[in-house]
């Protein structure tokens, strides 16, 4: 049965109810045009589509003190506060306030139009910068910029902190409002403030629609036997993209692959089981769900529910600490119920389970219900999945932007200046001290650069200039992915011992 995930969450009204088992694997929500996430309520078979408990059966007996108390809260706001409230805004409230007081980041109160941006953007692509965000303590930090997006091209990394959004700080606010002010049309420009380690930056971004294509692939240029397929989230159709990008690489003479999910946050929990599928045998063990007091069960693949089609050629598969949720699913299986070596860094660390209801009037409750476990009963929640090879890319990698709407010259002195001068030193214009002073080396590097660019000859680092130093880093990582390289060396040795 095709799963359609707007059409199987479970309408209920505003009332006691339970949930059915493992319905969703959530990252985070997407920064789109309103409200976007790469996810959505899936049953995993039809025996746990129709496990369902009668609401009143799932009741939580409350002591009526306690709703007493609320109603009186209620009562008083409306009537007594200095200024007029409406009734919504306070019954919405109350129930943000008890989804956010259990302190967990994947249960959340969606109000109506929030629902109505996520369901649109399940199988849409949606207007924003592109990057999947959670609430970590008191701060909105990044997991994943989504690939090609603004967020990917302006540099934005996982566990960035976005502190501000223009002049709004977002620090104590509940990720939904966050979110409100993060979002917006395409073409509209918004200046971040971002916080990476111990460094501060600003940097402007101009939102676009965010593609909705998950899954890229090509031959390896040097080894045209090796096909490279990037999945970068697990969508509607990811499977069945997958399966045709496998499909044209054999054609094209691939006998082995490379599988990337780095930078990839996750997403629908059956495109998540079904490609894990595509590595195991029949009765495998995918992964083990544990809901609220019960022993853990095991999802184990099957041709039959979901696809028969199989990857029989040596393969890895790339992650690192973008690779988030549904990612790790895939990860956890191939490694440990397939025969598949995990090459890159440690993983980001998401082993919950969420399913989503929706009330009457097309608010939704999204609420975590239970853990996910790895084939062998590991809960990899904020811990990770480390790889069986591990490799870093190199640190230039991790360089900061450079804020194009500043100006950097001679005799300035600053954590950013120190950062410009490691870019430039990567790019092979060394200057004698990467130590934040803007002495005269730094701008005879400047100048070089500025010279085999074809840029005006300035000395300064601003506009063009910073637009050309981040492409030019950015293709100097492309150039040298470690990870990759290690994932190529590892088939050829694979291949070389067969």
């Amino acid at each position: 049965m095709e799963n359609e995930p707007n059409n199987e969450k479970r309408k209920k009204g505003i009332k006691p109810w339970i949930y059915g088992t493992s319905l969703l694997v959530v990252a985070a929500l997407s920064i789109g045009g309103t409200v976007a996430v790469t996810n959505a309520d899936e049953n995993t078979n039809e025996e746990q589509a129709q496990n369902q408990v009668n609401s009143s059966e799932a009741s939580v007996a409350v002591d009526s003190e306690d709703f007493e108390k609320i109603q009186t809260v209620y009562d008083t706001l409306m009537s007594d506060y200095y200024q007029g409230v409406e009734s919504e805004t306070l019954i919405e409230g109350a129930i943000t306030g008890m989804t956010e007081s259990v302190g967990d980041p994947y249960t959340q109160y969606l109000n109506v139009e929030e629902s109505s941006s996520l369901n649109e953007s399940i199988s849409a692509s949606f207007e924003g910068i592109g990057a999947e965000v959670m609430k970590q303590g008191d701060n909105v930090m990044i997991v994943s910029p989504i690939a090609g997006s603004p967020a990917e091209k302006a540099g934005l990394q996982p566990n960035d902190i976005i502190v501000k959004v223009d002049e709004q700080e977002l620090s104590g606010m509940s990720l939904n409002e966050a979110v409100s002010y993060i979002r917006g049309e395409k073409g509209s420009e918004v200046v971040l403030t971002i916080k990476r380690g111990e460094t501060t930056f600003e940097v402007t971004l101009v939102r676009d629609t965010i593609p909705v294509e998950t899954v890229l692939y090509q031959l390896d240029k040097e080894n045209p036997t090796i096909g490279s397929i990037t999945i970068t989230s697990f969508s509607s159709p990811t499977y069945e993209d997958l399966v045709m990008a496998i499909e044209d690489l054999r054609e094209q003479g691939a006998t082995s692959f490379v599988f990337d999910v780095r930078q990839n946050p996750g997403g629908l929990l059956n495109a998540g089981l079904s490609i894990s599928n595509l590595f195991l045998e029949n009765g495998d063990i995918i992964l083990q769900t544990q809901e609220k007091d019960q022993e853990p069960v095991s999802i184990v693949a099957d041709d039959k529910t979901m696809g028969s089609f199989k990857v029989t050629e040596p393969s890895v598969l790339l992650v690192d600490e973008g690779s988030a949720s549904a990612s790790e699913i895939l990860a956890g299986a191939v490694s440990e119920s397939g025969n598949v070596k995990l090459i890159g860094t440690k993983t980001f660390g998401k082993g919950t389970v969420q399913n989503v209801a929706t009330f009457d009037d097309s608010s939704e409750l999204k609420l975590t219900i239970a853990k996910w476990l790895t084939p062998s009963g590991e809960w990899i929640h904020e811990k990770g999945i480390t790889p069986d090879i591990e490799v870093s890319l190199p640190e230039y990698a991790n360089l900061l932007l450079i804020d194009s709407s500043k100006t950097y010259q001679l005799g300035d002195v600053s954590a950013e200046v120190e950062n410009l001068e490691k870019v430039l030193d990567a790019l092979g214009y060394s200057v004698e001290d990467t130590d934040g002073y803007f002495d005269e080396s730094t701008q005879e590097a400047v100048k070089e650069f500025q010279t085999d660019t074809k840029l005006t000859v300035d000395g300064k680092v601003t506009g063009e200039t910073s637009t050309q130093l981040v492409e030019s880093l950015r293709k100097l990582i492309d150039e040298n992915d470690t990870q990759y390289e290690a994932a190529i060396k590892e088939l050829q040795s694979s291949k070389s011992n067969d």
